[in-house]
């Protein structure tokens, strides 16, 4: 739902800003549509963070403040280079860390940063017409919808680097998205420091 729901809204965000560009949409349809699957990628997001609390799985997401930019210099070099020389990736996935340093940061970044103030530009952009005030706030649309434009950027940039980096997740390049759909994966086991087998947890 999320990555269908970002890649349309990017899109039909796409049309909205150029209208010029692309004359065979019907405008208002275009709208109707971005501001449907925004409202359900909100929906959404709400009900994902009340299942992380309940559960307790947010704490995947909050880094431990020891060693963490050592870690993430580990990672960075591991994507840059190790990846390259087929080297053991530095960190081990368990059930209780399921989550690498960078992932981490990308993640409380683009959930708890990104998307909020995303979804809350393109409120106010939808409202001002409703709340005339709005545009004196923030400096109206002179600023909200080049902020917005450039969050979209932002969005649609994760979303070719996080499919490229699922390619790297595993043994083979689509272990990582079976995964995300079947809810198994093939993990590396790890045995006086040596690598065992693959097994599937």
């Amino acid at each position: 739902l999320q990555t269908v729901a970002i890649v349309v809204l990017l899109l039909t965000g796409l049309v909205i800003h150029r209208p010029d560009m692309f004359g065979s949409f019907s405008f208002r349809h275009i709208v109707t549509i971005h501001n449907v699957l925004a409202a359900l990628l909100g929906i959404n997001a709400v009900i994902s963070i009340f299942w992380h609390v309940i559960s307790g799985e947010i704490q995947q997401y909050i880094p431990h403040p020891y060693g963490f930019i050592d870690q993430m210099v580990a990672q960075a070099k591991y994507y840059i280079q190790g990846i390259f020389r087929h080297e053991p990736h530095p960190f081990m996935k368990s059930k209780e860390r399921k989550f690498n340093p960078l992932q981490m940061i990308t993640y409380v970044g683009l959930l708890g940063v990104l998307l909020p103030l995303q979804g809350l530009s393109g409120i106010m952009m939808w409202l001002v017409q409703k709340v005339p005030a709005i545009q004196g706030w923030f400096g109206g649309l002179t600023f909200l919808a080049p902020f917005h434009t450039m969050s979209a950027w932002l969005f649609a940039a994760f979303v070719v680097a996080h499919v490229y980096l699922t390619t790297t997740a595993g043994h083979e390049p689509l272990d990582a998205i079976q995964a995300m759909i079947t809810g198994w994966e093939d993990m590396e086991v790890h045995e006086n420091g040596k690598n065992a087998t693959p097994k599937e947890e």
